[in-house]
Parts: structure tokens; sequence; C-alpha cells
């Protein structure tokens, strides 16, 4: 299995009539998605998504692949393909298309809706290619055949990419559920067709290739669902992604089994599942779907509501919720049914809604108690089933963090792939497909890129370092009125703290510290405000930390008397 080397130098130029795969995001990490490809001078990027930040990136938004390697190569790109609808996927899409209007987008139905919708906000009309399974186009010296593969959202692609290097299989994400509700199974005749053509370099989805076994049909969740709907003494509150149209549908079904009305609560599972109604992905019971407002009127045992949240999002309608903030008020005898999975990371967030929730009088019923969710991702058992159906010649896992690639290269070996055409990557490393072997051959910069409000790469590691400062350690301005000829103190400073634990004697100690500073830095003829600025802010940082073992943000600031 080849590794990625830290001293990796910039790739060379890649050789005549080979294959380049550049992943931007996705790799060591879940989210963020996005693979560029590039043969005969031209560019083909497949998904551009979004990470979610973590409590270490505090007043981050979202999280975007770094396009700097293919900023002066814009107009070499040919199209994205984009091979689902879900954020992690399509989330970065606006930002790339900010930098180039007119790339073509290309998708499914659905997927195209999102997107469109989302771009909408974004005031851009992308210049949208609607493919369905079985479609192939070509784009430049790519020529793309898509397959209908199973997710948690419908409508979801894998593509196969031909080029004069070989062929490239690249599932998207995607699982093997053979009883889907909407009946498109991951289409395992097509990838035994390019099989058997002859697949030169297969991309697999790693996220779930530590789990063993197969994972389990969406209808098994029926029976949870239903008996929640039959046996909830008052309202139903679930809480779903909102583009899990599948789990929405069983929702719906179970609710007007039950004689429950159900209202769509949150702006994104509202846009999205008015979406899926119109494209008749979703179909809802007439007179089953009603407004917030008509449900005031109902029984409480009558109703049902969908909201987002099942992640412990702070600003979704299930935290506010469980935080008495939403102007629905969860109470006894309430049911909250969490019908998602706990993203690495997540825990805390969603944990500490149940607890609130549970505080109010509600029974949580979620993933720990019940069979409330299954995976989007395909198991180990699914996987080594594709290995050996396809038969690649080389193959490199994507979508996941290391243990997710390492666990799904090895699933790749044991049905007999060569170990050394097992390629594991992380983001900016460059793999070339030349004369049929694919190897890494350099990086490119790949670094997060931090959107922060309206600011897009503002923030940097530097700052968000200094906002967890500021969180744990607090922050002390220093305000020293010094005399322009002496050098020394006019008077006594100043000090503004926050966050800092201090009373109105906490800080005369650290005045002889300033005045010796000053002193020396006259003898040495420091003179310049900015200078003296910096020597303060060290002496007064040195004397918090030895005092009181905290390393605040010091902002000195010096005036002349």
């Amino acid at each position: 299995m080849s590794h990625p080397h830290p001293e990796l130098k910039a790739a060379p130029p890649l050789a005549e009539g080979g294959l380049r795969v550049i992943a931007l995001g996705g790799l060591g990490e879940i989210g963020r998605n996005m693979t560029v490809f590039e043969h005969a001078g031209k560019l083909l990027i497949v998904d551009c998504g979004v990470l979610f930040p973590e409590e270490t990136q505090p007043g981050v938004d979202v999280i975007l692949p770094d396009f700097t390697s293919i900023r002066d190569r814009l107009d070499d790109i040919v199209a994205v393909v984009l091979t689902h609808g879900h954020e992690d996927h399509i989330g970065g899409v606006p930002y790339l298309l900010r930098e180039r209007s007119d790339i073509p987008v290309v998708g499914s139905k659905l997927t195209l809706a999102f997107l469109e919708a989302k771009l909408k906000e974004h005031g851009i009309r992308p210049r949208s290619v609607r493919v369905r399974e079985g479609d192939r186009r070509a784009f430049g010296p790519f020529d793309c055949e898509f397959v209908a593969v199973n997710h948690s959202i419908p409508d979801s692609l894998a593509v196969a990419i031909r080029t004069g290097a070989g062929m490239v299989l690249h599932t998207g994400d995607f699982k093997m559920d053979q009883f889907p509700l909407d009946d498109r199974i991951t289409d395992l005749r097509a990838f035994a067709r390019l099989g058997e053509e002859g697949v030169d370099l297969f991309l697999t989805d790693s996220t779930n290739a530590e789990v063993p076994g197969f994972t389990t049909s969406e209808r098994e969740l029926n029976p949870a669902i239903e008996q929640v709907m039959r046996t909830a003494p008052r309202r139903v509150i679930v809480s779903s992604f909102a583009s899990h149209v599948h789990r929405i549908q069983q929702v719906l079904d179970a609710a007007h089994q039950h004689g429950r009305k159900v209202a769509f609560v949150g702006r994104s599972m509202v846009r999205n599942m008015g979406i899926a109604r119109d494209l008749g992905y979703l179909k809802v019971p007439s007179g089953l779907v009603v407004s917030t407002k008509e449900l005031e009127k109902l029984p409480d045992h009558k109703i049902t509501l969908v909201c987002t949240g099942s992640q412990g999002e702070p600003m979704a309608a299930l935290s506010r919720m469980a935080n008495r903030d939403h102007v629905i008020r969860i109470g006894k005898g309430d049911t909250v049914l969490l019908a998602s999975s706990l993203i690495p990371g997540n825990e805390n967030a969603i944990y500490r809604v149940i607890n609130g929730l549970t505080r109010w009088g509600a029974h949580v019923v979620h993933k720990g108690n019940a069979k409330v969710h299954v995976s989007g991702h395909a198991s180990a058992g699914e996987l080594v089933y594709c290995y050996n159906v396809v038969k690649p010649r080389n193959v490199m896992p994507v979508h996941g963090e290391w243990r997710h690639l390492r666990a799904n290269g090895d699933l790749a070996i044991r049905t007999g792939v060569d170990p050394d055409r097992v390629v594991i990557a992380e983001d900016g490393v460059v793999v070339d497909l030349v004369d049929g072997r694919a190897s890494i051959t350099g990086k490119v910069p790949a670094g997060n890129v931090y959107v922060d409000g309206m600011e897009v790469g503002g923030a940097t590691e530097a700052s968000l370092k200094d906002r967890l400062t500021l969180a744990a350690e607090g922050v002390v301005t220093v305000v020293a009125i010094v005399d322009a000829d002496t050098g020394a103190l006019a008077e006594a400073p100043d000090f503004l703290a926050r966050g800092f634990v201090h009373d109105d004697t906490t800080f005369e100690p650290v005045i002889p510290v300033i005045e010796k500073t000053l002193a020396t830095a006259a003898e040495e003829g420091v003179g310049d405000a900015h200078q003296l600025e910096q020597l303060i802010a060290r002496a007064v940082a040195n004397w918090a930390f030895r005092t009181h073992r905290r390393k605040p943000l010091i902002i000195p600031v010096i005036i002349d008397a």
C-alpha cells in the first residue's frame, strides 16, 4: 500500500497521455469532498462540498476546499460533476462559481434542484446539465457514464470517466440497499460491465469500511418509526437531515397510517421537502401536510412535526426547542425521534440536546435506544463485493478519515488487488495514472479555507488561535502614558481585563515590571512606540503566566505624554 510522505515536493508536469487525480477535500476528513481530474490539458471536477467546523474553529460557518492549485486554470475546467445533493458534496459550488460562473454543472434532477435553490441565495444562475443513470456525455477529453447508486438521498450517481489514460470509476457516496424505498438499487450490473471493460482506477467510498457485514436496509426502520407513531401519547417531533427524503417518506407514511397530520419546521426542511415533493421524489398523501398554524387547532395525539437539528447544531430547530428558544414548547408526553447518525465530533452536542429535551419531559427515541437510523454508506461486505465484481487494477479509497481509508485499502488487498496499487492519499496529494499504474508523484497546497460570515478565507489558523485564546484565557489591555523625554511612566497604567479573573488589586504587582521594562528600554535608546508596546506585552504576558498560570491575549497601548 503506498502511503503519503510528509516530505512530498510539488508535483512535476503530468506525463504525456497520463491522468492526474488530486483530492482537494474528503481524504483524511468526512466532508468537503472534491476531486480534480486532469488529462490532455483539461480539468474535470467531481463534487465540491463543504466541511462543518469543530469546536476548535469558533466563528467559522463552513470550511471550503482550497482552490489555489486550480485558480490559474479555471478556464481549463470543462465541468463540475455532482454525484449527489448532500452539503458535503455541493456546498462549495457557489464559491467555485463565484470565480468562474459559466462552468457547466452536471448532476441528476434532484441534485441540481437542491443546488439551484442554494445558488439562488448567492444570486448565481448556473449552466446546468441534467443527466440520469445510463447517460454518457463527453466533457472535453473526459467521456463520463453515469451509474445509479443507492444512498441516503435519492438520485445519487457513480461516474465512470473514460480517458486516453484509462477508465476511472468513482462511486460517490453509496451503499447497496437491496430493498430501497424507491426501488432504485445500486447498479451492480453496470459495475460488472465496466469491470469487464477494465477499470484502471477505482475510487471508493470509505466512510463505513471499518464496519463489518452489510448496511441494513432502510425498510427495517419501519417497525420502530411505526411504533413511535402508534404509542406516542402526545405530539411526535422527528428530527432528520433536511435532505433525507426516504427517511422522511417513512415518517409521513407512518404518520398517515396512524391518523396524524404533519408540519415541516425549519427553513431548509421546508425548502428541500417542497422541492422533493414538486419533483415527485416525496409522495405526500393528500391533506397530510399542514402548516404549523393549522396544527394549533388539532389535539396533540394527531400532531407530527418534522424538523432539522439532528446533529445538535445550535441554530437548528431541535436545539432551540431544547433550549426553550423556539415557538414549539416541548413538554411532558411529547416524543422526540432523532432519525439520524452521530457524526464523529458531534456526539457531545447531540447528547446535550437529548438531555435538554428529556429535562422538559420529552421521551427521546434515538439510535442508541431504538432502530431509527441506518447508514448511507457501504459496509465492508458491500465494498468487498464491489472489488470482486469490478476487479480494478488500481484502488484509491476516498471519503473518509485516515482509519477509514486504511481499512478500505486493506479490504481491496484482501480481494487480490496488488498492495503496491492501493494508493492511500490525503488532501492535496497528487496521484498519477500512467501506463496503467497509479502512484503518488507530489503534492499541491490544500489547506482549510474558512468562510466567516461574508468573508471567504479571511479567517486564518492564526486568527482562530487568537479566538481560542480569547475564549480560554481572556484579554488584558494595558494603557501606559509615557513621558516622551524620559521614557518613564507619567502616571500609573490602566488595565482593562475581560475573561481574566481579577479584582482592583490584581495588576498592582505588574506596575514595577512595566517600569523596569521601560527603564531598560530607555537605557538602550529604544523610543519607538511600537517596539515599546511589544516589550510591555511580553513583560505582562510573562508576569501573568508566572503568577496566575494564565496566558491572556495582551493588548498594549502607549500614549505619549
